[in-house]
């Protein structure tokens, strides 16, 4: 009865102890994402901040003017327009990878890769491979010190990140000049465009500081989430050799992939939505490997949740990968298996919020439609243009902060492929294996 009683009791105060812990972290974790923005933004801009997962409000006339704006950004038509350009950044980038001598380091090479299509695609800055290599290296250093404490001390993060934003925006000024001044010879919109248009249509007319302040938070929100799924969308492919053969076979029936090379021009939005394995392959990818793992809502009106109530006004964490992780729908739940989005099994048609990689309700992400864009892009040209294999023994452990990425950033070697599916030696390999 004594040690019942015990058990009782330690039971009681552990539970106790991981409600204080979990109270702290929401509390600490939302403080972060507010201090994200501060760290973001300078303190003259007047652009509002999105409310939900950054506890902001936004209301009124600007919230629908920001929807209206965001909806023309990712639009069917904007996304048509952008998917050349993504494509051809993605074959420059598997070019690079694929003459490197040594293996590259994926996860740095896809933070790159989505930075580079932030800049080039998004935002349609024409500024050189130097430059954009700069402003990739201190954006890295701005990223890494977001979530710094704020201690505005000589050689804390929060003044290296400080320093690093005010860099960044010197050199964004520089290129939203340029393009403002280089009209000419533009064959579509890009997302700074419809953003500035958009101002002036309703009258906001952006200051500097303003469209610096929009260009920023425009690259931070494609930038790490595509490029953690980039890298597990590539793990998936080296630990599933079958996935990416069937992907080619689809590729061939649907007359995309052709005498190994991809057919001109064949790339079209309707024709990347008729692939319906490649479809599978990507939800997969974001069901088993979500990069954020949850976010951040206000509660709108008293409710119960399991026998507990949670009142109006509260601020709640909601888990993505948890939810991935014990939905009753899910079978086998760790196995990659991209059939189980397949026709003939109903796994994610079961229920609303049994699937939500880009969140749910109105305040889902709203360039969703984009980053499956830019994975499917990717996914085309890996099956198509490139072989590459595992440069270490095994695979690294996953670490799932402050997104879903590989410990060791994933090391693979990558060898181009010819219009025969042969590899293209680099002109050391050739040399070395010339006959003498």
């Amino acid at each position: 009865m004594l040690f019942e009683s015990f058990d009782l009791v330690s039971a009681l105060a552990t539970l106790a102890a991981c409600l204080v812990s979990l109270t702290l972290l929401l509390a600490v974790s939302q403080q972060l994402w507010q201090l994200r923005w501060a760290a973001t933004r300078d303190k003259s801009c007047k652009l509002p901040i999105p409310k939900g997962s950054m506890g902001f409000p936004l209301i009124g006339e600007t919230f629908h003017w920001l929807l209206q704006v965001f909806s023309k950004i990712f639009s069917h038509e904007a996304l048509e327009s952008y998917l050349p350009k993504i494509q051809l950044v993605i074959q420059d980038t598997l070019r690079m990878w694929s003459s490197t001598p040594e293996p590259i380091n994926v996860y740095y090479e896809a933070q790159k890769l989505t930075f580079r299509m932030a800049i080039r695609v998004l935002l349609g800055f024409c500024i050189s491979d130097e430059e954009l290599t700069r402003l990739f290296e201190v954006y890295q250093q701005f990223v890494e010190n977001v979530f710094s404490l704020p201690v505005d001390l000589p050689f804390s993060g929060y003044r290296r990140g400080i320093r690093a934003r005010e860099i960044l925006q010197k050199g964004l000024e520089k290129a939203i000049r340029e393009k403002l001044q280089n009209t000419q010879g533009k064959d579509y919109s890009d997302a700074l465009d419809i953003l500035i248009e958009s101002g002036k249509e309703h009258g906001k007319e952006l200051t500097m500081q303003e469209l610096k302040d929009g260009t920023l938070e425009l690259i931070f929100a494609a930038y790490a989430t595509t490029a953690s799924a980039s890298t597990s969308l590539i793990m998936q492919l080296l630990k599933h050799p079958g996935v990416l053969e069937k992907l080619r076979e689809e590729l061939r029936s649907k007359g995309i992939l052709h005498n190994g090379c991809i057919c001109e021009g064949s790339l079209r939005l309707d024709t990347i939505s008729s692939l319906h394995y490649l479809d599978c392959v990507i939800k997969e990818v974001l069901r088993l490997f979500t990069p954020i793992s949850g976010g951040y809502r206000t509660v709108l009106q008293t409710f119960e949740l399991d026998g507990f109530q949670i009142p109006k006004g509260w601020s709640v964490m909601y888990s993505i990968r948890d939810t991935h992780d014990t939905a009753p729908v899910f079978k086998d739940v760790d196995v990659f298996d991209p059939d189980r989005f397949g026709q003939d099994r109903t796994e994610d048609k079961d229920g609303r919020f049994h699937y939500l990689p880009f969140g749910g309700g109105v305040r889902t992400c709203l360039g969703k439609h984009l980053a499956r864009l830019f994975l499917k892009a990717l996914a085309i040209e890996l099956a198509s243009t490139s072989r590459f294999e595992l440069a270490t023994r095994t695979f690294p452990r996953i670490t799932l902060v402050p997104v879903v990425h590989p410990v060791d950033g994933l090391k693979v070697k990558f060898f181009g492929l010819d219009s025969n599916q042969n590899e293209i030696l680099t002109e050391t390999e050739a040399m070395l294996g010339a006959t003498v």
